[in-house]
């Protein structure tokens, strides 16, 4: 095997796919023998299908949803956020303690922009575990609205665009689709 020069790489925009795309590349290095760790910062205990993929490919491949749930685009209440804010803060220290163990080859950060975005950690907390990846670990960092100081640091930068969603037809999410 070639030595192996580990990434950093983000999924962004509005277009669907970003975790999809994640999970592929997890897919991926699964097949090449790597040890991959998904902590989902948001989704926390609905039952995605890729839970039960994960199960069956563990334990190289392990799916942590982390998170309190979706974050409301209105104002939430101050406890809903501070809920939030502390999941966040300990899916946070579990993404350092897992990029510096020497366990995972890739670690994927699903919806970190999100999570980012909604001020439940800050850019420069994401910007310290970037710098504390050690040179042989692949990074995924997932989420809309990903801001340019990741953007730069990254090495690999894809952007979904949404151009035509089912939601515009009143077509509701469906089963081993968005979930």
């Amino acid at each position: 095997m070639k030595e192996r020069q580990g990434l950093v790489m983000v999924h962004t925009g509005n277009g669907k796919g970003k975790t999809t795309a994640a999970l592929g590349l997890a897919f991926r290095a699964w097949g090449q023998g790597l040890r991959i760790l998904v902590l989902q910062f948001i989704k926390g205990n609905w039952k995605y299908g890729e839970l039960k993929t994960a199960e069956a490919l563990a334990p190289r491949l392990i799916i942590r949803p982390l998170g309190e749930g979706f974050v409301q685009r209105t104002q939430e209440q101050r406890e809903e956020k501070e809920a939030h804010q502390a999941a966040a803060a300990e899916a946070l220290k579990e993404a350092n303690d897992a990029l510096t163990s020497g366990e995972w080859d890739m670690v994927i950060l699903d919806e970190i922009n999100y999570a980012v975005h909604f001020g439940l950690v800050s850019v420069e907390q994401v910007l310290d575990l970037v710098e504390a990846k050690p040179p042989t670990v692949h990074l995924v960092l997932t989420g809309r609205n990903a801001r340019e100081e990741l953007i730069e640091k990254a090495d690999l930068v894809t952007e979904m665009r949404e151009i035509k969603h089912p939601y515009q037809k009143g077509i509701k999410a469906q089963q081993g689709i968005e979930f």
